[in-house]
């Protein structure tokens, strides 16, 4: 049995509703949530019972699906309208992870030539579920290539949660742990807890404690200390968008564990499907950068733990500089150096 067996999987569909693993609740309670309209899904991604990118893409898909599975469209015009509505409507909930967009456009795209309502709404179903089946076997060979980079006993630092809860399966910047753990490889992971949501704290550690893979958690400013205190051999992350030049979003923090890694001459890995890429932006300043609600760094579980009425700049992502990236790990392969021509070519 797949190691990643041990952890819930983080979507799935139902026919009439969709079930999400609650990643708010993790690591102390696994509760699931039924979805039964398109409202509950853009709530569930705004509000982060959904997250990690290709995840959000998958949810989103589904709620599309589910919504159009409801019109009582007489014509197929009236029903790609409103199937539009829908679309701009769930690509509202988050500005970054191009995941989102990504899914909800091919689901569009899908039935482009359709010629009946019920072909329609078959179709979009049909297609959801594909790009999930798609992004199981995309994430393990993200695996694989990442798995080749690494040697036994490596330690590697992590950030925020790139795991199987985050994807289909296996996820992206976990992915090589999972592999190493079923071929009996010894890799040695450390998570940084990722202030201010802790996703490498909730759900990283958990998510990695299941599959019985060596984690150890740190603080955010722990990092350079941990680097120089325990040898640090790479840095690995994951990605919610990456540009045409290779600049990359990811969860904020992301950028300084690039810094350190130049600092201290350790590979930085950025591990992400095709469908993260967006060569429509020409590099990282391009990319929307969403900014949250003050109350996730002012409060801890509910609890005020600042000055009520103090500023607060609450970027929920940065971007690393092509630069700094030793090398983007795809399902396709691995890209160095020249990102601006390498991902052209996998796009042409």
């Amino acid at each position: 049995m797949p190691i990643t067996e041990t952890v819930p999987h983080s979507v799935e569909w139902n026919e009439t509703y969709i079930t999400v693993l609650d990643q708010r609740k993790l690591p102390l309670e696994t509760i699931f949530v039924e979805l039964h309209s398109i409202k509950d899904v853009w709530d569930a991604i705004v509000t982060l019972k959904v997250r990690g990118a290709p995840v959000i893409g998958i949810t989103a898909a589904y709620g599309l699906a589910l919504a159009a599975s409801r019109y009582e469209a007489e014509s197929i015009e009236e029903f790609q309208q409103l199937l539009e509505k829908d679309r701009e409507y769930l690509a509202s909930s988050r500005p970054t992870a191009v995941n989102l967009f990504w899914a909800l456009n091919r689901l569009s795209t899908s039935v482009k030539g359709v010629t009946s309502v019920n072909e329609a709404k078959t179709t979009l179903i049909h297609e959801a579920i594909c790009i999930q089946v798609e992004d199981e076997d995309t994430c393990r060979q993200i695996g694989e290539h990442g798995l080749s980079l690494f040697s036994s006993g490596d330690k590697v630092l992590t950030i925020c949660n790139a795991g199987s809860i985050a994807t289909a399966r296996y996820g992206t910047a976990l992915a090589p742990f999972y592999l190493a753990k079923e071929r009996n490889i010894p890799l040695k992971v450390f998570a940084s807890e990722t202030r201010p949501v802790l996703q490498g704290a909730r759900l990283t550690t958990w998510e990695l404690l299941q599959a019985g893979i060596d984690v150890t958690l740190i603080t955010d400013n722990m990092a350079a200390h941990t680097i120089k205190a325990k040898e640090i051999s790479a840095i690995i992350a994951g990605a919610d968008r990456i540009a045409a030049n290779g600049d990359t979003a990811n969860k904020i923090g992301t950028f300084g564990l690039a810094v350190l890694a130049k600092h201290f001459d350790i590979p930085f890995y950025v591990a992400a499907p095709l469908s993260t890429f967006d060569p429509s932006l020409p590099n990282g300043e391009a990319i929307p950068i969403e900014e949250r609600k003050a109350e996730e760094v002012t409060r801890l579980n509910g609890i005020q733990i600042a000055p009520p009425d103090v500023h607060v700049f609450n970027p929920a992502f940065d971007v690393t500089p092509n630069e700094l990236i030793t090398a983007i790990i795809t399902e396709k392969g691995i890209l160095r150096e020249n990102y601006s021509e390498e991902i052209q070519q996998l796009f042409r």
